[in-house]
This record gives structure tokens, C-alpha cells and sequence, in this order.
């Protein structure tokens, strides 16, 4: 599942880092653009914001999806959409976005203010609104599977 890069091997010139889904990757290279490989429905297929991914700072992934935080501190999310590839509802929110931390199915991103904004499979993580009051001037998030 997802190792077999052969049909963009070309492109894997220059990485920096690689982050994996259960069954597909995602590459940083060094001009900062992404190329990913494997099963297209776990994120190895990113033309779909393959546009977007560019000046990609980090990437975090869950077990189907993988979530980018660009330079401008925006982020970009690919995948499964059952288990996070999806942060579309949460586009407004997540700005000045600082680290992303995932379990399996959810993603959690820390604001510059210290506020949380998670998203994904809610019993993974994804559903904090419970949890907002106390999910203030937070530094660093951890996650577990």
C-alpha cells in the first residue's frame, strides 16, 4: 500500500521530508512544492490542490488524509474526507495557523492566538466544540492513535 512510487520517481529529487498516511506519502522537496504517491483515496492522489501546495511548511497526516501549513500560516488538506481530508467548513478558522498534530482520523491546529481548531472522524479528535473554553493560550498538542 502506497509503495510503489515509480510513476513519480522523477520528481523525488530534493526531499526534505516525507510524512505517511496508512497507505500513501507525501514529500516536502526542497523548493517547497509536494509530490505525493499511493492510494489516491488515503491522499496519494493531491491534483486536487495540487495548486495550492505551494510554500508548504509542514505536513501532518492521519491514517487517510494529510494536512499542509503553507507559509502565509493557511492550511490545505487532502484525503479521505471521512478521516479529515476535508477542512472545508473550517477554512475561515484556520489562519495564522502554528503546528497541526493528528491521531488516526482527526487534526488538531494550534492558532498564533493559542486557540485550538480540530477537524475530522469526531470520535478521533475532530470534535472539540465541548472543549473551547479550555482550549485557550494552548503552546503545543500532542497526539496518541
Amino acid at each position: 500500500f502506497g509503495g510503489d512510487s515509480s510513476h513519480v520517481q522523477d520528481q523525488l529529487r530534493h526531499v526534505r521530508k516525507i510524512e505517511a498516511t496508512d497507505s500513501a506519502f507525501a514529500a516536502i522537496l526542497a523548493d517547497r512544492s509536494v509530490v505525493t504517491w499511493g492510494d489516491p483515496d488515503a491522499g496519494g492522489d493531491s491534483s486536487r490542490v495540487q495548486d495550492h501546495l505551494r510554500n508548504v511548511q509542514q505536513i501532518q497526516a492521519t491514517g487517510g488524509a494529510f494536512s499542509a501549513i503553507l507559509a502565509d500560516r493557511s492550511v490545505v488538506t487532502w484525503g479521505n474526507p471521512h478521516v479529515s481530508g476535508d477542512s472545508s467548513d473550517f477554512q475561515e478558522q484556520l489562519r495564522n495557523v502554528q503546528q497541526i498534530q493528528a491521531t488516526d482520523g482527526a487534526f488538531a491546529a494550534i492558532l498564533a492566538d493559542g486557540s485550538v481548531v480540530t477537524w475530522g472522524y469526531a470520535d478521533g479528535g475532530g470534535d472539540s466544540c465541548d472543549f473551547q473554553e479550555q482550549l485557550r493560550n494552548v503552546r503545543q498538542i500532542h497526539a496518541t492513535d
